[in-house]
């Protein structure tokens, strides 16, 4: 709740009132299941313990104004002016939430917002479904609309597909949204199709941060989607039943292997073989067959590595120093890939010293003083709920 009673703190000096309510919404890790989403494929992520905070108030009149608690910035909107004209800055996610919204037929009005991420940006935990997903919450429940969590991770997708301008997939904003404490989300991301699966107790997720992020990252993201689906429009001629690379068989893929050039043959490789390493895994945890989990983690690795080739040097480091350590049960790079993060489920008993001595191997190889996070899974989007004592008093003087 602290953060909630500084975020109303800060609200009350920005725009003269505490009078506001407060959502959240996670971050999230995804333990496998690297480039699926976006190819109607199997993910297991977990929400994770780091937020995107939104204080809202309504306004009389229609202008959406934002303040950035990170940013240090205010910006202002009309609800009947937004178009998707993406800046490329951050009051392009919460906009375009708004965006959507209208556009799916909810009615909104102006409102006052204040913004407060926690999630790391650009370290690959989902900092933008964060602040699409609790933007959205605030907004629906502001104007008294009632909350599909399904249909709002939707809306959120389409926002950052069609007003960013960034073509992800579904599982960032849906596991914000359907996140559970305790546990990992098994998600068919065609269906929208989800089980959750119990995390153990005895295993914390490290996530190690690199420090880096190489600038081909967005451009390189949206080639290799633009690649899967040339892959697919190839495959369809000898394989029209086909409408993703989730349909095809690795049997199929070998054997009309001619129609593909060796990249694209390489990127369907990947994502046909990461589907089936998804479901083992959930298999896996389902069981309590945690020893089965780090082949399982390596390979997607290394996919994700020599298939894909979205990794770097410094993510291959990371999960180098970490397959040494004692209590690992995986590691893998996780997210879009060059740079960012790797997820590293560990032993709670040892990920302490896990933490320091992957802390202390990574400077010494590269230099890079990494951050280094131990979460467990938390909740997905809610209301703040605060008590009156814990709201700062208005003044009127």
């Amino acid at each position: 709740m602290d953060k909630a009673r500084e975020l109303l703190a800060n609200f009350k000096s920005r725009f003269g009132t505490s009078r506001a309510a407060v959502y959240r919404a996670p971050g999230r890790v995804n333990l496998i299941g690297e480039h699926t989403d976006y190819n109607q494929g199997f993910v297991l992520p977990a929400a994770i313990g780091f937020s995107c905070w939104v204080a809202i108030a309504p306004r009389q009149d229609r202008q959406l104004v934002l303040y950035s608690e990170n940013f240090g910035a205010r910006h202002e909107a009309n609800l009947d002016q937004l178009q998707p004209r993406a800046t490329g800055n951050w009051p392009d996610y919460p906009l375009g939430v708004a965006w959507a919204l209208q556009h799916a037929g909810y009615r909104l009005g102006g409102a006052n917002l204040a913004i407060a991420g926690e999630v790391p940006i650009g370290a690959g935990l989902s900092s933008s479904a964060a602040v699409e997903v609790s933007t959205g919450y605030a907004l629906l429940s502001a104007f008294n609309h009632q909350i599909d969590r399904t249909k709002l991770a939707l809306l959120c997708q389409r926002a950052e597909n069609e007003f960013v301008g960034a073509r992800t997939g579904i599982m960032d904003q849906f596991v914000s949204c359907h996140g559970r404490e305790g546990h990992a989300l098994l998600l068919d991301c065609r269906l929208l199709d989800f089980r959750l699966l119990p995390l153990p107790s005895k295993i914390h997720l490290v996530i190690c941060n690199t420090m880096v992020k190489h600038e081909l990252g967005a451009s390189e993201y949206n080639a290799r989607r633009a690649q899967c689906e040339e892959s697919v429009h190839r495959l369809q001629s000898a394989l029209p039943g086909v409408h993703s690379l989730r349909d095809i068989t690795a049997e199929q893929l070998e054997g009309h292997r001619s129609l593909l050039t060796d990249v694209l043959y390489k990127r369907s490789r990947h994502v046909i073989t990461e589907n089936d390493r998804v479901r083992k895994a959930a298999d896996a945890l389902e069981s309590r067959n945690l020893s089965a989990l780090g082949p399982l983690m390596a390979e997607s690795h290394r996919s994700l590595r020599d298939d894909y080739e979205v990794s770097c040097s410094e993510l291959d480091t990371m999960v180098q120093i970490a397959s040494r350590q004692p209590g690992l049960y995986g590691a893998r790079m996780t997210g879009g890939g060059f740079g960012g993060c790797t997820i590293n489920l560990v032993d709670a008993n040892q990920s302490q010293e896990f933490q320091r001595r992957v802390r202390a191997e990574y400077k010494a190889a590269t230099g890079l003083q990494p951050d280094i996070y131990i979460c467990e899974a938390s909740e997905g989007a809610e209301a703040v709920a605060l008590r009156a004592e814990d709201v700062p008093s208005v003044s009127h003087g």
